[in-house]
């Protein structure tokens, strides 16, 4: 596993953060979530269709698998787009954003499972195996524990009180986010 970076904790002599600078040190922990929140409800989706061995009635098999590849796209997106232009920046002043160290490692896992989950939906589009939902549940049992983990876990790592620690309000007006 990898080494865990813990948001650090505010000190109690630390003047609490007022409504707007709270808005500006936690900018990144609400955009960020913003996307969590939607990788989450296709999981939720995917998964419950797995688990019940059906998908839902409002999807054809072709929109299931469609959904389900689409899932993959924007996480792989959005995973570039972090470990390219946010976590550097991050990385400069913030331990868990370095290479080698948890956020990271947990993209590498993620997309260990993501990337067999993926190549399994290939085969079902192309008709070159036919699409058994305990087999794409136990893909996605695969990497979902480090999938919702990660989730949670950057999104801490950006939250105000974590943020403050690290950066300025200037700082922050410029991030890359």
């Amino acid at each position: 596993m990898a080494e865990t970076a813990t948001p650090q904790t505010v000190d109690p002599a630390t003047p609490k953060l007022s409504a707007a600078d709270f808005r500006v040190y936690n900018s990144m922990a609400e955009h960020m979530n913003y996307f969590h929140n939607s990788f989450r409800a296709t999981w939720k989706i995917l998964y419950a269709a797995c688990s019940s061995g059906k998908r839902p009635s409002n999807m054809s098999l072709r929109q299931f698998i469609s959904t389900a590849e689409q899932f993959c796209h924007h996480l792989t997106v959005h995973h570039t787009i972090e470990e390219q232009h946010i976590f550097p920046v991050l990385a400069t002043k913030m331990p868990a954003f370095q290479k080698e160290l948890e956020l990271l490692t947990q993209h590498k896992q993620i997309h260990q499972g993501l990337d067999r989950f993926e190549a399994y939906l290939e085969k079902c589009r192309s008709g070159e195996q036919d699409l058994r939902m305990d087999e794409l549940k136990a893909l996605m049992d695969s990497f979902g524990d480090v999938l919702w983990q990660h989730l949670d876990d950057e999104v801490k790592q950006l939250g105000a009180e974590n943020m403050r620690n690290h950066w300025t309000k200037d700082e922050m007006r410029r991030m890359p986010m």
